[in-house]
């Protein structure tokens, strides 16, 4: 299981597509990049992301409703709070591995601030 987070547009609701395909990778990704900023992230994280210090009791699901800019400090504020101990098997739960996703969804809240975050 996992969770499919992606921005979306304020006025259309519609996946948010950029020019060029990003290389963010989660639990799935698509061959060759992804032009939606969509991230896929397994639910082996939700520990940590759970936790008071990094997103509280909703985890993740903190930002939904969110717009990507409103998003950032939340997110640098949890990525801060984790880690470093980075496990090559992406599936093994370590802070270092929760810690990756986060600063990939800043770096989309980054391209598209205006965006609101959607998933599950």
């Amino acid at each position: 299981m996992s969770y499919d987070i992606s921005l979306r547009d304020p006025i259309t609701h519609e996946e948010i597509e950029v020019d060029e395909p990003h290389f963010m990778r989660g639990g799935t990704y698509q061959i060759g990049g992804c032009q939606t900023l969509w991230l896929n992230i397994t639910y082996n994280y939700g520990q940590y992301y759970r936790r008071e210090d990094v997103l509280g009791e909703k985890g993740i699901r903190a930002i939904y409703g969110m717009t990507g800019a409103e998003s950032i400090p939340i997110l640098e504020k949890a990525a801060a709070a984790l880690g470093d101990d980075i496990d090559p098997d992406y599936w093994t739960p370590t802070e270092g591995n929760a810690k990756r996703p986060l600063l990939q969804l800043i770096a989309m809240a980054r391209m598209r601030p205006d965006g609101i975050w959607d998933g599950d």
